[in-house]
C-alpha cells in the first residue's frame, strides 16, 4: 500500500537587521539582472541594482580572451579575432547532454563538444573547453561584483531563479555555477513564481486570485497557474500572502532565441533564392545573422516592415531585403502555438483546485512577450488583456529580491510572503517486473515528501537496486532514468520478509533526495539524485503525450507486473507449506490447492515470458488460490505449534 507523508509548509521569519543582504538574481538566457529588497532599511522596496553605467540589464554574454574574461555588453564583438570566443545563450546548455543540445548547435556561434558523461561543453579556438556552469559563473560573478559595489557590502548570498521546468540536473548546474561565482544559492525559485511575487507586491489583492504567469524568455518557456491568497486577516497562512502554484507546464528549449532562429532561417532562404551559389553559413556568419535577426525582431514590434542588410552579414554584394511583421508572425506562429498548448495543459491540470473559478489575471514575463503576436494570442486564449505594468525583463529579478528579503528577515512587506511551488513531473522507482511506482506525484506542492514500503522477490537477496525514475507512464522503460543506487549488506532472508522503506523528499529548491531503510537489518542509504543531463523538449513532450495515449494499456501492464510479483511469492510460500504440512489435509482439499497452484502458475509462466495475459483472469486465479489455501495455512500453523 502506497503511503504519502503530509506536506508541511512553514514561514521562517529571521531577525532583522542582518549583517549582509541576500540579493535576487535572474540568470537569464539573453540578459541577467540582480535586485535587492529591504536593504539597507527594512522598508526599502525591491529595486534593480544597475551597473556603474546605470544599465539594469547585463547581457548574458561571455568572451574568453587569452588571460582575461569579458562579461556583458562589452563581450559582444564583431572582431574576427574573437570568433568562437564569444559565448551567449549558454543557459540552453545547462545540465544537458550533447545529444540534448544538438538541435541548437547550427545556430550557436561557438563550438560545442561532448565532455565527461556526454555533457555539452564549449570548445574555444585555443583548444580549451569550458562547461556551461563556468560560463554562467562568470555572469553571476559580474552581478555579485556589481551588487557589492552598489550596496557597499560584500554580497555572498543570493536567491537565483530557474525555469519551472528545469529538472534536477539543470537546477544542480545552476547551484554549481553560483558556487563557482563565490555565491551561496540559498534558494532556487521558479521564474513564474518569482514574477507572481512581483505582481502581488504591486497589487496586494484583497481576495484570493487565480493568476497565470506566461513566461517567455530568451531560451525557455514556462506557464504557471497560481493562487494568491492575501494574509492580514484574510485566508493567508500565518498572516502571510500565500503564493500557491496550482499547476505548471513548459518547455526548456523554447524562447526568444527560437524566434531569432526562425528569422535566421527565413533570411538565409531569401538570400539563397537571390544568390543560389551562396555557401551555407558557418558558425561566425550564424552569429552575425542572429544579431541581425534580433534587431529586426525588436524593430518589428513597433514597425510593419524593416530593411535587412544581409549583404553585410554575408560579406557579399546582395540586394537589400525587406522583412515584414506578417512574415515574422508566419515564421514564429508554430512556436507561439506550442506555448498556447502548454497554457491549455496547465489550466487543465489546475481545474480541480480552481473548482470552476475564472482566471483573474495573466502576467507576461520575459522579453519575448513584447512580440505583438504573443500578446495578441495570449489575450485571445485567456479572454483577458495581459497585465504589463511590470517591466517583463525585470519582474523575475524583483520577485527573487522579495523572496531573498523573506529569507534575510528584512522588510515588513517582504516577510508577509509564503511560496508554495510544485513538482513538475512525477518521481518514483522501478519495482518488480519493470513497473514504475510513483512516490511523489506531478504538481505536488514543494517541499514535498512521500514514502512507500517494498520487499524482495528472491530468497537470500543481500542487495537491493533502487532505480530512480521521472515520468508519467506506468512502466519504468517508458520513463526517464535519474540514477541507480544499491543498498548492500542486507542479511539473507526469505523473499518477501525484508521491509524496505523508500523515502523521497523534494526540497524548496526542487532538488530530490532518496533514502532507503531496511528495517529488519537497519541498513540505510541516502543519496541526492543528480542526473547527468536535463530533459529535452522532445522528452518532455513524449513523457506527457504518451502518458495519456497509453494510459489504459499502461495500467493493465502495471497491474500484471504487480500480480506477477505477488503471485510468485504466493507460489513459493504455498509450495513450502504443501511440502511441510500438506499431509495434514484431506485429499480433496490438497487436490484443490494443487489445481489452483497449477492454474496460477500458468499465468505466471505466460506473463513472465512477456506474453500478454488477461489481468482480470490472472487476478481471479490468484484470488482462487488465496481462498482454497486457507486450510493449508491453518494446518501449517498447527504443525508449527506442535513442533517440540
Amino acid at each position: 500500500m502506497r503511503l504519502f507523508e503530509p506536506f508541511e509548509f512553514r514561514l521562517y521569519l529571521l531577525p532583522s537587521p542582518v549583517s549582509a543582504p541576500i540579493v535576487g538574481i535572474d540568470l537569464g538566457t539573453t540578459n541577467s539582472l540582480v535586485a535587492v529588497a529591504g536593504w539597507p532599511r527594512a522598508s526599502d522596496a525591491p529595486h534593480i541594482i544597475p551597473d556603474a553605467a546605470g544599465r539594469p540589464l547585463l547581457p548574458s554574454i561571455v568572451r574568453f580572451e587569452s588571460g582575461r574574461v569579458v562579461v556583458g555588453a562589452e563581450a559582444h564583438s564583431a572582431d574576427p579575432a574573437h570568433e568562437g570566443r564569444v559565448v551567449a545563450s549558454v543557459k540552453r546548455l545547462m545540465g544537458r547532454s550533447l545529444a540534448d543540445a544538438r538541435p541548437d548547435l547550427p545556430f550557436l556561434p561557438f563550438s560545442v563538444v561532448a565532455g565527461e558523461g556526454d555533457t555539452a561543453r564549449v570548445k574555444l579556438p585555443d583548444g580549451r573547453t569550458v562547461t556551461p556552469q563556468e560560463v554562467s559563473a562568470h555572469i553571476l560573478a559580474a552581478l555579485r561584483v556589481q551588487a557589492s559595489g552598489a550596496l557597499g557590502v560584500p554580497v555572498e548570498r543570493a536567491v537565483i531563479t530557474v525555469p519551472a521546468y528545469f529538472d534536477d540536473a539543470q537546477r544542480q548546474a545552476t547551484r554549481d555555477a553560483a558556487r563557482l561565482a563565490g555565491l551561496e544559492a540559498v534558494r532556487l525559485v521558479a521564474e513564474p513564481t518569482a514574477a507572481a511575487l512581483a505582481y502581488g507586491l504591486g497589487t496586494r489583492p484583497r481576495t484570493p486570485q487565480n493568476v497565470v504567469v506566461y513566461d517567455l524568455g530568451g531560451g525557455t518557456f514556462d506557464v504557471s497557474v497560481l493562487r494568491i491568497t492575501p494574509g492580514e486577516g484574510g485566508a493567508g497562512r500565518l498572516g502571510a500572502d500565500a503564493f500557491e502554484v496550482l499547476a505548471t507546464h513548459g518547455d526548456t528549449r523554447l524562447g526568444g532565441d527560437d524566434f531569432d532562429y526562425a528569422l535566421v532561417t527565413l533570411i538565409v532562404e531569401r538570400v539563397l533564392a537571390q544568390a543560389p551559389g551562396t555557401p551555407p553559413p558557418d558558425a561566425a556568419l550564424m552569429g552575425r545573422l542572429k544579431t541581425l535577426a534580433q534587431r529586426a525582431k525588436v524593430a518589428l514590434s513597433d514597425a510593419q516592415s524593416v530593411p535587412i542588410d544581409a549583404g553585410a552579414a554575408f560579406a557579399a554584394a546582395l540586394a537589400p531585403l525587406t522583412l515584414t511583421r506578417a512574415e515574422l508572425e508566419a515564421a514564429i506562429a508554430p512556436l507561439v502555438d506550442r506555448t498556447i498548448a502548454s497554457c491549455r495543459r496547465a489550466l487543465r491540470d489546475a481545474e480541480r483546485q480552481m473548482a470552476g473559478e475564472p482566471v483573474d489575471a495573466v502576467i507576461l514575463v520575459g522579453g519575448a512577450t513584447r512580440t505583438p503576436l504573443v500578446r495578441r494570442r495570449v489575450g485571445e486564449f485567456f479572454g483577458l488583456a495581459p497585465y504589463t505594468a511590470i517591466d517583463p525583463d525585470q519582474a523575475v529579478a524583483l520577485g527573487a529580491a522579495v523572496q531573498a528579503a523573506v529569507l534575510a528577515g528584512g522588510g515588513a512587506d517582504a516577510t508577509g510572503v509564503l511560496l508554495l511551488d510544485v513538482v513538475p513531473l512525477s518521481l518514483g522507482i522501478e519495482t518488480a517486473n519493470g513497473a514504475f511506482a510513483k512516490i511523489i506525484m506531478r504538481n505536488a506542492p514543494i517541499p514535498a515528501a512521500g514514502h512507500e514500503m517494498f520487499s524482495t522477490q528472491v530468497d537470500a537477496q543481500t542487495a537491493i537496486k533502487l532505480h530512480v525514475l521521472q515520468g508519467e507512464r506506468e512502466m519504468a522503460a517508458d520513463c526517464r532514468s535519474l540514477g541507480e543506487f544499491h543498498l548492500r549488506g542486507i542479511p539473507p532472508m526469505p523473499a518477501g520478509i525484508p521491509q524496505l522503506r523508500v523515502d523521497f523528499t523534494v526540497d524548496a529548491n526542487g532538488l530530490l533526495t532518496v533514502s532507503a531503510h531496511e528495517r529488519r537489518s537497519g541498513k540505510r542509504l541516502t543519496v541526492q539524485v543528480v542526473p547527468h543531463h536535463g530533459l529535452s523538449r522532445d522528452e518532455v513532450d513524449r513523457i506527457e503525450r504518451e502518458s495519456f495515449t497509453h494510459a489504459r494499456a499502461d495500467m493493465a501492464r502495471h497491474r500484471v507486473a504487480d500480480l506477477l510479483a505477488n503471485s510468485r511469492l504466493d507460489l513459493t510460500w504455498i509450495g513450502r507449506q504443501l511440502a511441510s504440512a500438506g499431509d495434514l489435509l484431506p485429499a480433496p482439499q490438497r487436490g484443490a490447492i494443487e489445481q489452483a497452484v497449477a492454474a496460477l502458475r500458468a499465468f505466471v509462466d505466460t506473463a513472465g515470458a512477456g506474453a500478454p495475459v488477461d489481468a482480470d483472469a490472472f487476478h481471479a486465479a490468484k484470488e482462487a488460490l488465496d481462498r482454497v489455501s486457507i486450510p493449508l495455512h491453518e494446518a501449517s500453523i498447527r504443525r508449527s505449534l506442535q513442533a517440540p
